[in-house]
Parts: structure tokens; sequence; C-alpha cells
């Protein structure tokens, strides 16, 4: 196996056992390892410190597999971590009422690189990293051979991959392909999901809690969703009493989806209104012409890749949260989010306070919102936390 020798600089992620080593963190790497084949990982004294997988194109250059020097990284290894993974859903999941959920989450269930999502009898999968990619035929046999389903998907189609040094992929990977459309349910709700052409792996399930949060909220509330994708949001607000739903959504295809899950769940769609079109310009028409709305949700995609952008990000944050503020009767609530991870909660929160300021409402916040309970947070790696949510209540 070959080595890689860590500066003194290292150390702190070592003792903090963060599963990321960077490109300047290295002294040197003995030996040519293939892109994402397992080295051992050595101190600069030459203390041997754990395993992992080597990503010659990355600024990632190294992602730990594991700190026990006494394991070996194998198909027990991955067996054992999909395993333990698998009986954390087992204790989170209603399987009765929801049978689509996130089964592996990467490096907070200790396979960086790694997502894994249950869609009813299918898995669909994203490998995002060198190292799953090395290992991706033990990994699908482990899936297929644990977790029993109909078959196994790839949605590795994201440019992230380009980092890694692998191209972007998608296609069966085993047994059966998938229909157009697949039916799950969530919290005994049913909608149909797009696995092959549909956003991330075809649903947002890190908004599974939320959405449910979202049904205490919406009873005889007009609500405006936007980026309503879908329809999630929309639907738990119809199925929990809403008087009216306003969806505002740039793709066509997604509304047309959306139509399909107010059906299927026997809900009356002339409740809903639908506008294909740039949010920000909706929200600046509607503010124009005074409407308003009891409930607002803002779940826009993410507005950032980078840290460079993070300033540019702010302000789209900021706009369309004044926007949505103006446009709330009194009383109203705000359901307003960020998906992206280089935008901190303290940051996101501060957004908000800007634009409420600006807006010249009063703004309580009276729940603060993540991901659902299935996209845990490990705590030797913070930036799982990506998604960040607040409920105001504004008069």
């Amino acid at each position: 196996m070959y080595s890689v020798i860590l500066k003194k600089s290292a150390d702190s992620f070592i003792k903090r056992k963060h599963p990321w080593i960077f490109s300047g963190a290295i002294e040197r790497v003995d030996g040519n390892p293939s892109i994402g084949e397992t080295v051992q990982i050595f101190t600069l004294d030459k203390k041997l410190v754990g395993f992992g997988s080597f990503s010659p194109s990355s600024q990632i250059r190294l992602r730990v597999w594991s700190f026990n020097t006494e394991e070996e990284i194998n198909s027990d290894f991955f067996r054992r971590r999909i395993l333990a993974a698998a009986e954390v859903r087992k204790k989170l999941i209603d399987t009765s009422q929801t049978n689509a959920f996130r089964i592996i989450n990467s490096e907070s269930d200790g396979i960086p690189g790694l997502i894994v999502d249950r869609y009813s009898d299918f898995l669909v999968c994203q490998f995002l990293s060198a190292g799953v990619e090395f290992n991706k035929g033990i990994l699908i046999e482990i899936l297929s051979e644990l977790l029993k389903p109909v078959g196994i998907h790839e949605r590795s189609d994201v440019e992230i991959r380009t980092k890694e040094g692998l191209q972007p992929t998608q296609g069966l990977l085993k047994g059966n392909v998938p229909n157009e459309l697949s039916e799950v349910r969530e919290n005994g709700l049913k909608f149909l999901v797009d696995i092959k052409n549909g956003q991330k792996t075809g649903f947002y399930l890190d908004q599974r809690d939320n959405r449910k949060m979202l049904s205490e909220f919406s009873k005889k509330k007009s609500v405006l969703n936007c980026f309503s994708y879908t329809g999630g949001f929309s639907v738990y607000a119809l199925a929990s009493g809403s008087e009216k739903v306003t969806q505002v959504e740039a793709s066509s295809s997604a509304i047309d989806l959306s139509m399909k899950n107010f059906k299927l769940n026997n809900l009356d769609s002339s409740l809903v209104e639908n506008i294909n079109g740039d949010v920000f310009e909706v929200l600046r028409k509607f503010r124009d012409e005074r409407k308003t709305f009891d409930l607002i949700i803002l779940d826009p995609p993410k507005f950032t890749e980078s840290t460079s952008q993070i300033q540019k990000a702010s302000r789209g944050y900021k706009d369309i949260n004044l926007l949505a503020l103006k446009l709330l009767n009194p009383s109203g609530i705000l359901f307003t989010f960020s998906c992206s991870g280089h935008i901190s909660p303290e940051l996101f929160q501060k957004i908000v306070a800007d634009a409420a300021l600006d807006s010249g409402r009063e703004v309580k916040i009276i729940k603060q919102l993540t991901q659902s309970s299935d996209h845990p947070v490990s705590l030797n790696f913070p930036e799982g936390l990506y998604l960040k949510g607040l409920v105001c209540c504004v008069n």
C-alpha cells in the first residue's frame, strides 16, 4: 500500500478526526497511487494515523476512510459502514408512512463521497469522490446484498465530480430500470418522483421534516410557494387545509408534475395558481401590485458553489427575503431557507435580519430548521450541515 506523509500543519485535522486532508497539508507521497486508491496516512514523525482515498486532481487530496490503524479497508469495512447507516435509518424512519429517505449521507456516515437515497424499491446513488468511484463495484454489490432493491440507479451527473478528475455520469448500475415516474410515500402523502432526470436524486428528501412542520402553520392560509419544484411544500399546505396556494417555478415540467401530485393525493387543484417564471421578477411584480399572502415559502436552489461567490449569493438571499417580507399580511409567516454550504447559519440569519430592517417590518424567529434527520451531521464534519431554515413571524 502506498503512503502519504503529512506536514506538521495537518496535526489539528488528525486530532479532530476531520475526514478531509487538503493538498497543502501533504509533505510528500511515497509511490504513485491511482486515483481513488487507498493509501496509508503518516504524520511527519512517521506515525501511522489512518487510511484514506487518494485524489491527485482535487484540493481535498485525501478523504479519510478510518483513523483506526488496525482496520483494513476492504469489502467487510464497507459492509459494516453501510449496515450501521441502514440500522440508524430503521430507528429514524416509520416506513409505513415514509418509503423515500437517505440511507448513506457521505462523510457523516463514514463513506466520504457516497450518497444513497431509497425511493420505495429503488436505490439512487451518487459517487462524488475518487475513493467511492474506485470502490464502486464493491459498494454496488454490498448495497444490493444488504438492502435488496429492485434496481440501483446512478445520478452522478454533477459537476463536482470534475474536481475529483471524474466525468459526470448517470444510468442503471444493477437490476431493473426505474419507471419514468416512481410513486413514493412521505409522512403518509404520495409523490411522483423522476429518479432518472429530476433535481438531486429526484426529490428534496432533506426537506421532509420541514414540509411536515409547514402543516402546523398553513391551515386556512393563503400560501405562496417560491421555487416550488414538484410541489412538495404545496401538497402539505393543501393537505392541511390551505385556502389557496400560489406556486412560482421556472420549470414548466416541474409544475406539470406538481399537478399530478395534487391529483395523486385527491387534493383540489382549483385552489392552486401556477406561475411559470423567475421568482425575483414575480415577487417584484407582486410587490408593485400590492398583492399579499399569509404564508410564504422561499426554498431557492444553491446560490453559491465557492467562497468567492458568498457576497453575490448574500445579495440574492437578501433580495428575495426583503421582497417576501413586504408581501406578508400582518402576523404572516415566512419559511425561508438556504442550502448553500458556504453560507453559515449565522450569516444566513444576519442576511434575513438585514432584509427585515430594510422592509420596515417587525420580524421574530419562531423556529430554526435544518435538514431532515436521515441527513445526519457528524460532529467531526461540520461541513455536513448545509441546509439552514428560519420560520419567522412578521408584523
